[in-house]
């Protein structure tokens, strides 16, 4: 069995962090846009005519965007949080993406919002509907909420090995200011080696021997 190589291993955490960075953020964004546009379309007959009715991402549910703005706060909490906790955040955003997905795929066949359209279009209190027209954004939105699952994914198996923003202070856990340096040694007439040392550290070997 080959063992892998630990510079390959080593590049595996930042390729999972820099995949994150991108696909987390795009994703939310693809379902924050997708919300306000429009998923089904149709007619409604009215007045011995039709009228179209649409509905759009908001109009149908607004879950997909609540789990959407979840999952882009997870992702910024990944990086101020540390081992256990982290993981445990990395989850939730993993768990906001696979909301968005269930909620934007069941959305495409709510029409729901589409009768109440055609209600509130027609005067009745419940509006006939033909056949509807659903279009691309739903499936948009659920692609988002994939990403941002792919994100959290990436951050419960890579993500303890990220930077953290709690560790970006003036000093680290275990380490501690350096110390100054203590005064230099008196130096010494009569001993050229100490002259030597004296020049080498810049400083003036004659003072204070007057």
């Amino acid at each position: 069995m080959t063992a892998t190589p630990p510079s390959r291993t080593s590049r595996a955490p930042r390729r999972a962090l820099t995949a994150a960075l991108l696909v987390g953020p795009l994703g939310a964004t693809l379902v924050l846009v997708a919300a306000g546009q429009v998923w089904s379309e149709t007619t409604t007959s009215f007045a011995q005519g039709t009228v179209p009715v649409s509905a759009t991402g908001g109009d149908v549910s607004g879950l997909p965007s609540a789990f959407a703005l979840a999952g882009l706060a997870a992702l910024v909490a990944v990086f101020a949080v540390r081992r256990a906790v982290r993981v445990a955040v990395a989850g939730l955003l993993a768990l906001s993406g696979a909301g968005t997905v269930v909620t934007a795929a069941t959305g495409a066949g709510d029409h729901d919002a589409l009768v109440e359209q055609a209600a509130r279009t027609s005067g009745l209190t419940q509006g006939a509907i033909d056949a509807v027209h659903v279009t691309a954004w739903p499936w948009i939105s659920t692609v988002g909420g994939a990403m941002l699952l792919l994100a959290g994914l990436l951050a419960v198996i890579h993500g303890r090995r990220w930077p953290s923003m709690a560790g970006t202070g003036r000093y680290e856990r275990g380490t501690r200011p350096a110390r100054r340096d203590s005064a230099p040694p008196p130096v010494e007439p009569d001993r050229p080696e100490d002259l030597w040392k004296a020049l080498d550290r810049g400083e003036d070997p004659t003072r204070g021997t007057s």
